[in-house]
């Protein structure tokens, strides 16, 4: 089968909405079908007529972050302990092969004058996640965004991940998971701080 065959693709600029690229799904599914066409996969019986949309409805979903409004609280009774949030799931595709890798996220942080909504933490997550990530990236800019909205005197996140580039392809590492850690302020100064953080995450990991 030559390129020829494939069905033609074109190529339109994306809309910008509040700095943030807006999906096509028409040329989206267009994309689709020609990918697949052109690895060889046969788009035209009922099974997988659908293919293409569903192949790029399922991506768009996975690229498209949810809005929400980071909820905070006084913190009224000056709790100055580590709060702890283990195992929030983390999703995201590779960028350099579009694969996804999955795993949790352990994201702590000591409380300043405010504190957050638990569940915003666990929203911080996925808002990241939902783009092309390296996992490097992602803890970092988790660890950032929470150091930025919520001034706390520290921040710690730890990712642990599957790669299926990693296991699925290449070397095919089957099991093998890869873990990142980004700490700030206390997190990263205070040695009792950081060995809080580090044993309540591993231990979280060790539970799953």
């Amino acid at each position: 089968m030559t390129s020829a065959t494939a069905p033609e693709v074109g190529v339109t600029p994306l809309r910008v909405v509040g700095g943030n690229p807006v999906p096509d799904p028409a040329a989206a599914e267009r994309a689709a079908a020609a990918l697949l066409t052109a690895l060889g996969v046969p788009i035209d019986d009922e099974a997988t007529r659908e293919t293409p949309r569903r192949m790029s409805s399922a991506l768009i979903e996975m690229l498209t972050p949810r809005p929400f409004d980071l909820t905070t609280f006084p913190n009224d009774g000056e709790y100055d302990e580590l709060v702890l949030a283990r195992s929030v799931p983390v999703r995201s595709l590779c960028e350099h092969h579009m694969l996804p890798f999955v795993g949790v996220a352990h994201v702590g942080y000591l409380p300043g004058e405010r504190i957050v909504g638990l569940s915003k933490l666990a929203r911080v997550v996925e808002m990241f996640c939902r783009r092309p990530q390296v996992q490097e990236r992602l803890t970092t800019q988790i660890a950032n965004w929470l150091q930025q909205a919520l001034e706390p005197r520290g921040v710690g996140v730890v990712i642990e991940a599957e790669h299926l580039c990693m296991t699925l392809r290449g070397v095919q590492a089957e099991g093998a998971r890869t873990t990142t850690s980004a700490m700030l302020g206390r997190m990263r100064d205070d040695a009792s701080s950081r060995a809080e953080f580090l044993a309540l995450a591993t231990r979280a990991g060790d539970s799953r």
